[in-house]
């Protein structure tokens, strides 16, 4: 891995997803740091909100924004690079949980999650990168999740697009090492999330997002490509994924007690136990 660290001096932080959750928390945390740091949501409100909320020697610099939408985020990066300046940190946290039931199963549902949180990462990279790229120097921060490490209940759309950033970022780390571009990969465990408030099984070793928001800053300041907390948790499943599969589901089903819940019958009548099929952002 590239060596370099992102530091105030450097340039701008840029966090996406940053009108809830962990976004909100780690955009606090940088400006703690002295980092000037640019917030992007759909939410302007709230946004303004973080702003006012801010405190410490760097600042808040409000740029509206919709990862989905990839003429949006060339937009945002040119006015990032013509008004404000250089970008040296990009944490691309924005994300949406659906859960998802294998006995019914909504197109819509895997459409949404894979447009917010694959493409809009991808929507955000190749500006970030290609920003980078020109001043041979650059960090940037993936946020996946330890759901990315294997199958568990209602993650079907979820799961699958952290489990394919963590490939995205481990392939390209081959490349931006190279280029003076550093990247990681945020794998958090449970965090007290909008994304986490009506999961439908037990959330060992739960987290704030402010202690999550320490975590991460302190990860970006360290050497190793992961970024994964809290340990104790994250650690297991990386333990368990490597059972045969037999074992794998015998110990998830064992843990959530999710092969002895009732099946859900339609969107409009879920069992007592299964959150409502709505959007949950998971920044």
């Amino acid at each position: 891995m590239t060596d370099f660290t992102a530091r105030p001096d450097h340039g701008l932080a840029w966090v996406t997803g940053a009108s809830s959750g962990i976004g909100r928390a780690l955009a606090l945390k940088l400006v703690e740091k002295g980092f000037s740091v640019v917030v992007t949501a759909r939410d302007h409100d709230k946004l303004v909100a973080l702003q006012h909320a801010a405190k410490g020697p760097g600042r808040i610099i409000v740029l509206d924004g919709d990862v989905t939408d990839p003429e949006d985020m060339e937009r945002l990066l040119a006015a990032i690079e013509y008004e404000h300046g250089t970008l040296a940190l990009t944490v691309l946290n924005a994300g949406v949980y659906l859960p998802v039931h294998g006995e019914d199963l909504h197109r819509e549902d895997f459409e949404k999650t894979f447009s917010v949180n694959l493409n809009g990462v991808v929507n955000c990279l190749l500006p970030a990168i290609r920003h980078m790229k020109a001043r041979g120097q650059g960090q940037i921060a993936i946020v996946s999740s330890v759901t990315g490490y294997g199958g568990l209940p209602t993650s079907a759309a979820y799961g699958a697009t952290k489990a394919a950033l963590i490939n995205l970022a481990e392939s390209l780390k081959f490349d931006l090492d190279k280029q003076g571009i550093r990247i990681q990969i945020i794998n958090p465990g449970f965090v007290d999330t909008p994304a986490t408030k009506n999961n439908a099984f037990p959330m060992p070793a739960l987290v704030t997002p402010e202690v999550a928001a320490e975590r991460i800053v302190a990860g970006l300041n360290a050497s190793g490509f992961e970024i994964t907390f809290p340990r104790r948790f994250t650690y297991v499943l990386k333990l368990l994924r490597l059972l045969p599969y037999g074992a794998y589901f015998w110990a998830i089903n064992r843990a959530t007690g999710w092969k002895t819940r009732p099946p859900v019958t339609s969107r409009g009548a879920p069992d007592a136990h299964t959150p409502p099929a709505e959007s949950r952002e998971a920044s």
